[in-house]
């Protein structure tokens, strides 16, 4: 459930870029006018205008937004410009380059694994490979943390089966495998990853359920005191990303946005990766759980460009 707005009158991409290039020409930029083209055009739009925009002024639409404009409202803009598969494996190689790969930096490749269609995900291989030369895979046991590793290629290399196909009795049986591996504190024990990696996502829903069921408690609850915080970490994402992404995503906005200052970064990649996907429902889920709207809180979070940006995202 998209967010983003439409003109019901769409210019063409020659008018499109046009606005862009007066809007980026000069010392100054027009974020107003940026916010209007980019803001409300969707990913198949955006990449038409990139491409038309290259061809009429020999620029590359991306870096005339990097070199006209900075700080948060110039970092998102350019997330929100990349197609999302490019977007998704640029993001994934910018957590794989830090210095320090924490629990932050592990999340935005759960999310890209868990929380993406198949279909997504591979395409995110693909661009991968075709930008840096090499496979996700490969960077993945090249530069994480040993222990995450196993996981890590096991989530991002699946192709999970896509359709509503629920085996109970299945269910049932890998509830009780989980349950053992919580009681050995061993999720990196390859029978747990291969459950966690390759079920469909309504098979892992039942799995959760008849946790629950059978052993009182809800599964990211029993995971804890794993001896290693990343691993319990990324388990706990990785259920919560398959189980409710709506209701992860309010959580990574809620975090971004507690306490003094606001973790723009994350909170950008949580509007801007899901405008197109399920803001609304993220949107939903923010209410339900906290009684206030997203809206409000990105009006006070957020000013300037940077916060007319995400509400445009938002639909407003």
């Amino acid at each position: 459930m998209a967010t983003i707005k439409l003109p019901e009158q769409l210019p063409s991409p020659a008018q499109d870029s046009e606005t862009l290039r007066k809007a980026l020409d000069g010392l100054m930029h027009d974020g107003k006018a940026v916010i209007k083209v980019l803001g409300h055009r969707n990913a198949t739009q955006r990449k038409i205008i990139r491409e038309t925009y290259q061809e009429l002024y020999n620029q590359d639409l991306i870096e005339s937004l990097r070199s006209k404009i900075s700080h948060n409202f110039g970092k998102a803009v350019v997330w929100w410009t990349y197609d999302p598969p490019e977007r998704d494996a640029r993001l994934v190689k910018n957590v794989l380059s830090s210095k320090e790969i924490g629990t932050n930096e592990l999340q935005v490749i759960v999310e890209i694994s868990c929380a993406s269609s198949p279909h997504r995900l591979l395409a995110v291989r693909k661009c991968y490979c075709s930008l840096y030369q090499c496979s996700l895979e490969e960077d993945i046991i090249a530069y994480a943390p040993p222990f995450v590793i196993k996981i890590l290629v096991a989530l991002v290399s699946s192709f999970r089966y896509d359709g509503e196909v629920v085996d109970l009795n299945l269910a049932n049986e890998e509830a009780s495998k989980l349950q053992e591996a919580v009681a050995l504190k061993r999720f990196d024990q390859d029978h747990v990853v291969w459950i966690l990696s390759t079920r469909n996502v309504f098979q892992l829903k039942a799995t959760f359920e008849a946790y629950y069921q059978k052993f009182g408690n809800h599964l990211y609850e029993d995971i804890k005191d794993f001896g290693n915080d990343l691993l319990e970490s990324l388990v706990k994402d990785v259920i919560a990303c398959i189980a409710s992404p709506e209701k992860h995503f309010v959580e990574v906005i809620k975090v971004a946005t507690d306490g003094w200052g606001t973790d723009e970064d994350s909170l950008s990649r949580v509007i801007v990766s899901r405008a197109e996907v399920d803001l609304m429902k993220v949107r939903e889920a923010y209410m339900d759980i906290y009684k206030t709207s997203l809206d409000q809180l990105i009006k006070d979070e957020t000013s300037g460009d940077y916060g007319a940006f995400l509400m445009a995202l938002l639909g407003n």
